[in-house]
């Protein structure tokens, strides 16, 4: 009898641990509280604006608030994932098994053993599995309007982080601008009452569980469609929120991570990996700073240990941030169509908050093209100038002597591709520009301009970007002065006979002592088309008396011997600067 006894007991304790072992369901739990009474305030919060919203006792006098449930660990892990990036659950929510689990107490009545199957929604798209979830949900009562009491007293059970959450909800909303500090002082209450009468709520400074709930749902609603997900990019030593439902990964090209745009929203994301210590990172920021996807306008700060850089224009806003950490430069940046401010902020907001640092760095040699087009950087346009030409300093603050040519119709003019430079004088009819530099500058040579007449069939030499800065020096093309008069006998032009390029005009034409006798002007000006080794150039001497009714007082050249071909190179290319015209 003892031994049947004990076979029975056996084969009960068998089939128990046979039937937890095949209940593979999950939950999401979302919050464990010490008394039963709070954790009945709490779910009748949740289920406010979450389906499934379940409660149960969990051993040692807690309770736990837990969704679910579903069909797998795998399921609820997805489905967790979803719900932390749209900030609907607290982001220290876990996945629990069904043996965690013990009686239940909300929805009354229910009961976990006899619950309806459990949906599996990993494999479903968003849409159609919040469908699912909500189907599958027990039915949760509505969650009755408080009284200015209940009120009080639900604020009054709020965690300061559910504090805090709804100054932010208050903030986006534009009824809150102060600290976020979780204090509801007289600030807040104003906000608190302004939201109620915008929404149609009597305006108490209290809201309601109901009513907080509301507020939440609106600041998240921006957020529907973004999908946004953990993503962990082991190769760029990266794990951040990334919006998903807009842009899918493309390619590591070192230093970036691209996720380029999925459909019409026109988005892109960057990480950006690579090794480095203070120099190069502040290489980078210079080099950020070339790419069409880095607007020129906005907000830039750059420190020691890393920088954010703001651009926008008509047609997009970017926003990068970048750190240097233990030998390891890393961030983001996020494209985002103009216009979107609501959106942008959140997505931004999400990303930022959920970047974090792991180990390792894109190799510096991944992804790259021997092959790739100096147009591009890792695969992204750099931008271009609309068109670039040479100049000359011609006095030692920098001022800078250029082809009218290079500065026509720009809204933005650069010296050697950096500093900003300002109009300051012009004259149409020698084809001339005076330009100012907008930061200090030290030239290493100052044009001198020729005091006398140079002599004819002589041999002269030309300083300029030919390339327009392709080569990233000017180079020297060498000619002859042909004749003192333009074609039609203007005394202002000199004629010489050599092969220039478009890129060369606005440089300094030099005699062999490296006196400038005069500016080469573009060759095809005025509808005219020129034999190729005819070109014209503004005369010193009328360069000279237009500087000076600009307020500039040329040098003149003392006049000397002829200097030795490598001297004369060093300072035509001392003075030569590239001239860049931006749209």
């Amino acid at each position: 009898m003892t031994r049947l006894f004990f076979a029975t007991l056996c084969a009960l304790v068998f089939s128990l641990s046979a039937a937890i072992a095949q209940d593979n369901r999950a939950w999401i739990q979302i919050e464990a509280l010490p008394s039963l009474l709070e954790a009945e305030d709490r779910v009748r919060d949740y289920a406010e604006f979450l389906p499934n919203v379940n409660g149960f006792a969990v051993g040692s006098g807690w309770y736990a608030v837990a969704l679910g449930p579903y069909a797998s660990r795998n399921a609820a892990n997805g489905e967790l994932r979803q719900l932390r990036a749209r900030s609907r659950v607290p982001r220290d929510s876990f996945v629990v098994g069904a043996q965690s689990l013990q009686r239940q107490f909300w929805p009354v009545g229910a009961d976990a053993q006899t619950a309806p199957p459990p949906v599996e929604t990993s494999d479903l798209p968003d849409d159609q599995a919040a469908e699912a979830a909500a189907e599958a949900a027990p039915g949760a009562p509505e969650v009755p309007e408080e009284t200015l009491a209940q009120a009080r007293r639900s604020e009054a059970q709020m965690t300061g982080q559910e504090k805090r959450d709804l100054q932010v909800a208050l903030q986006w909303a534009g009824f809150y601008n102060a600290a976020i500090d979780g204090a509801y002082g007289a600030g807040t209450r104003r906000a608190m009452a302004a939201w109620q009468e915008a929404n149609g709520h009597e305006a108490t400074s209290v809201m309601t569980t109901r009513q907080r709930a509301q507020a939440l749902r609106q600041y998240n609603a921006v957020l529907e469609g973004m999908d946004l997900q953990q993503v962990t990019d082991s190769q760029a030593g990266i794990e951040m929120l990334l919006p998903l439902g807009v842009v899918a990964f493309e390619a590591h090209e070192a230093p970036f991570a691209r996720y380029a745009a999925t459909g019409d929203l026109p988005a892109q994301v960057l990480l950006i990996s690579q090794a480095g210590d203070p120099r190069r990172l502040f290489g980078l920021y210079d080099i950020l700073q070339t790419l069409e996807v880095v607007p020129l306008d906005g907000p830039r700060e750059r420190r020691d240990d890393g920088f954010s850089i703001t651009g926008r224009n008509d047609e997009i806003v970017s926003h990068t941030e970048v750190s240097l950490r233990d030998g390891e430069i890393k961030g983001f940046m996020l494209v985002w169509p103009a216009g979107d401010e609501d959106r942008r902020t959140r997505v931004l907001q999400e990303m930022s908050e959920s970047f974090t640092r792991l180990a390792g760095v894109l190799p510096s040699d991944l992804g790259v093209d021997d092959s790739q087009s100096v147009d591009l950087l890792s695969g992204l346009q750099i931008r271009k100038p609309r068109v670039s030409r040479t100049g000359f300093f011609v006095a030692a603050d920098g001022t800078v002597l250029t082809t009218l040519e290079a500065v026509d119709g720009c809204t933005r003019v650069t010296l050697d591709g950096t500093t900003e430079a300002r109009v300051a004088a012009t004259d149409t009819a020698l084809g001339m520009a005076l330009l100012t530099p907008q930061s200090a500058l030290a030239p290493l040579e100052v044009a001198e301009l020729a005091s006398a007449a140079p002599r004819l069939q002589s041999e002269i030499a030309v300083a300029g970007f030919s390339y327009e800065g392709v080569l990233g020096a000017p180079s020297m093309t060498f000619g002859t002065l042909v004749d003192l008069r333009g074609l039609n006998g203007e005394d202002a032009l000199d004629r010489v006979a050599l092969s220039a390029l478009p890129g060369d005009a606005g440089g300094p034409v030099m005699d062999r002592s490296g006196a400038v006798i005069g500016m080469l002007l573009p060759r095809d000006a005025d509808g005219r088309r020129l034999p190729e080794e005819v070109s014209f150039a503004a005369d010193a001497s009328a360069l000279e008396a237009a500087m000076r009714q600009a307020g500039v007082t040329a040098r003149m050249a003392p006049g000397g011997a002829e200097m030795a071909p490598e001297d004369l190179t060093n300072k035509a290319r001392g003075m030569a600067v590239l001239v860049s015209c931006w749209d």
